[in-house]
């Protein structure tokens, strides 16, 4: 592609206008757009009390360090709680949370009652093997059910986690382990991919073989393979987080409270990891949620990994469809292949079974979704936008964008202040 093509495509001035139909039901209109003209702190703060916060903030943004935002100053909230129990409180308990369908053919149904029983025993177990609040857990799974109990039975304790893409190498793991200074690992003994079985857990075991932070590597069992196995190291899910009670109080934290580290894949240097913190973030993507769907919408299908920040916002947030993307062939072909298969349409019956208003993309879709290496092709907005700005609620923060995130993680002290750094 030429210097001069390039450059046609970075000046864009045509406007599409969205059908009026579609505009009519829209949950944000043109006069969002007016309020956020107006008094833009004034608009974030209405979307901010979307979620129940256990103590209000005093101060919308302090963005007197430029370009250090910090968001909603003093409040405290629950990121589990927000996603999980105040769903149950309202009566919703017996409605569906996850419809998950697995490439050989199991199907669970889990409601918000259920979802908030099992990452109560998550959270307990994570617990018991010794994670606390500022901790940092590594979660190395492909798309299952306990994935989601165990992202959010992290922010249930205050513990940041840490998403690993399951078809990454063992040195891309361990580096991520590295640098946030993981205590635990989640991971699996292995996952289906197009008929055959991926044996994760020795890539696990290579990753955490000489890592001084990890002290227990915790285990789901998904194929039932054999797997090599260190007694004193690892400790299958079933066995831990079985047994646990399932009730469990959740603690508010500072909105400036870690929530996760998601690193970017390192195809251009090392992988650098970004920090989100809890207010901010869970705001965005509520008012990304909220204006994304119809009131009268059913499902949402989640056709992200999530490793990916899209994938962890949707899935963290009133998450309705889950379906084993890269592990389940809803997503066929790979980035960067010449020519691809189509990307969706594998499983027509996930669709016939549960009705969704809409799909979500993260930018590999459109990237697999390529046919010829150059081809200039779409972008959702969604997936392109959610990266925002430092002064928008949920947008990096350059200052935590750095090739040791863990150095913000490990500032915290369980009551999410900052202590000053050692001399």
């Amino acid at each position: 592609m030429s210097n001069e093509t390039l450059s046609n495509l970075l000046n864009e001035e045509r406007r599409f206008e969205p059908p009026a139909q579609l505009a009519a039901a829209a949950n944000v209109t043109a006069d969002a757009y007016r309020q956020a003209e107006t008094d833009r702190l004034a608009f974030w703060e209405a979307q901010a009390n979307r979620l129940a916060w256990a103590q209000p903030w005093t101060e919308a943004l302090d963005w007197s360090n430029r370009p250090f935002a910090k968001w909603f100053i003093g409040g405290k909230l629950n990121v589990a709680y927000n996603c999980v129990d105040r769903h149950v409180e309202a009566g919703h308990g017996d409605q569906v949370a996850i419809h998950f369908e697995g490439e050989p053919g199991d199907t669970r149904t889990i409601t918000y009652a259920d979802l908030q029983r099992e990452v109560s025993k998550a959270a307990n177990a994570l617990i018991e093997l010794g994670v606390g609040t500022g901790d940092r857990v590594a979660i190395y799974m492909p798309m299952l059910p306990e994935t989601v109990f165990a992202m959010l039975a992290c922010a249930r304790i205050g513990a940041p986690h840490s998403v690993v893409f399951a078809a990454f190498s063992s040195e891309a793991l361990r580096s991520r382990i590295d640098d946030a200074g993981a205590k635990v690992l989640i991971t699996v003994d292995g996952y289906n991919r197009r008929g055959a079985v991926a044996n994760l857990k020795p890539n696990a075991d290579a990753a955490v073989d000489g890592a001084d932070s990890i002290e227990k590597v915790l285990v789901v069992r998904r194929t039932g393979h054999e797997v090599p196995w260190n007694a004193e190291r690892d400790v299958w899910w079933h066995e831990a987080v079985d047994r646990q009670s399932d009730q469990h109080t959740p603690e508010a934290f500072d909105s400036e409270h870690p929530l996760f580290i998601l690193y970017t894949s390192g195809t251009t240097g090392k992988p650098k990891g970004i920090l989100h913190t809890t207010g901010g973030y869970l705001t965005q993507v509520s008012y990304t949620h909220n204006a994304s769907l119809r009131p009268q919408a059913r499902h949402r299908r989640v056709l992200v990994h999530r490793g990916r920040r899209l994938g962890d916002g949707a899935l963290v947030h009133r998450l309705r469809t889950a379906v084993e993307p890269r592990d389940a062939g809803a997503l066929r072909g790979h980035a960067g292949h010449p020519a691809p298969g189509p990307v969706l349409g594998e499983r027509p019956e996930v669709q016939d079974q549960h009705p969704v208003h809409r799909a979500d993309r993260d930018p590999d879709v459109h990237e697999v979704g390529r046919r010829h290496p150059g081809e200039v092709r779409p972008v959702l907005a969604a997936a392109a936008r959610l990266g925002g700005r430092a002064d928008q609620p949920g947008g990096v923060d350059l200052g935590t964008a750095s090739t040791s995130a863990a150095s913000a993680a490990r500032s915290w002290t369980p009551g999410g202040r900052p202590r000053p750094a050692a001399s």
